[in-house]
């Protein structure tokens, strides 16, 4: 038996159509209607977690929590679990993020990090402008800004507008110019390269590639393509991303990358509950869903 643990019924039905074609059996685990004994003894099966670091934007906010405990429960038992406890505290912390990257020689961003609001503009000048804003705890680009001097900076701290992270942390970061104002998504199943997505952040950095994300963000309608698979992607580190993603539990994943105009190779964000984008995948003839399925069966199929 196949669980999906989650907490956005929205982002399931590509998953729950492709395990249907497949004829997989499986189940969902709803976190935020679950409560849990820890005497008790976890069902035999595959469990793949999907819980997102956006969840508060869904009146979710201590459900990730309440999910570590789960999988920490199910390893406990050991239970084969994918995007285990490891990958949940990687997806609800930025900075815990970058460390991970940097230790397999990924380059991020210069990053400022802070629980106390006055002390963000000192932070500012170690960074220098141009910057961002971000939530340590976020997801879909919520609370991301541009900010381009010390004064717009300044304003928006000082101003009811001001965002704090669900967690309370604030990050300051530097801003990676891209020539074409693109980002490059590259999703992964098994910790291994499926295909790499660009996405066109000229309208805003709400990037999540689901159709609902798409409604809810400011993506153009029309002949406008936000999301498109590269064919031929190419990344010479690209077996370094396969090891964070080995040594950190990560199963399934979309990390996102900003190629600057020298070419240098900026990571910025691991989503560990990645979605994908239909439209873009059926333009380019695969299916990521299906892919997933695949990989969950096969590990099912072990027990």
């Amino acid at each position: 038996m196949i669980y999906i643990i989650h907490e956005n019924k929205e982002w399931l039905s590509p998953f729950e159509e492709a395990l249907i074609e497949l004829g997989a059996p499986y189940t969902f685990w709803y976190i935020p209607e679950m409560n849990f004994n820890l005497l008790d003894i976890p069902p035999e099966g595959v469990f793949y977690n999907r819980m997102s670091a956006s969840s508060h934007s869904r009146n979710h906010r201590y459900e990730p929590e309440l999910a570590l405990g789960i999988l920490e429960w199910l390893k406990r038992h050991n239970r084969k679990v994918v995007n285990g406890p490891r990958a949940l505290d990687l997806e609800i912390s930025k900075i815990r993020q970058y460390q991970e990257l940097e230790k397999c020689n990924i380059k991020t961003p210069a990053t400022f990090a802070s629980v106390r609001k006055n002390t963000l503009l000192e932070g500012a000048m170690k960074i220098s402008f141009p910057l961002i804003s971000k939530h340590n705890r976020a997801g879909k680009g919520l609370g991301v800004y541009k900010f381009a001097d010390k004064a717009s900076l300044e304003k928006y701290i000082n101003s009811d507008e001001f965002e704090s992270s669900p967690d309370g942390i604030n990050l300051l970061q530097q801003y990676i110019q891209s020539p074409d104002e693109t980002i490059i998504r590259m999703e992964f199943v098994n910790a291994k390269f499926l295909y790499a997505v660009e996405v066109d952040t000229s309208e805003g950095f709400e990037l999540c590639p689901s159709d609902s994300c798409q409604v809810e963000s400011n993506c153009p309608t029309g002949d406008f393509q936000k999301f498109r698979i590269l064919k031929d992607f190419q990344l010479s580190n690209l077996s370094s991303y396969e090891e964070f993603l080995a040594v950190n539990d990560i199963g399934i994943a979309g990390i996102e990358i900003i190629i600057d105009a020298t070419g240098e190779v900026w990571t910025y964000d691991v989503n560990t509950n990645t979605n994908y984008n239909p439209l873009a995948e059926e333009l380019a003839d695969i299916s990521a869903p299906k892919v997933v399925a695949e990989y969950l069966k096969n590990l099912d199929n072990q027990l």
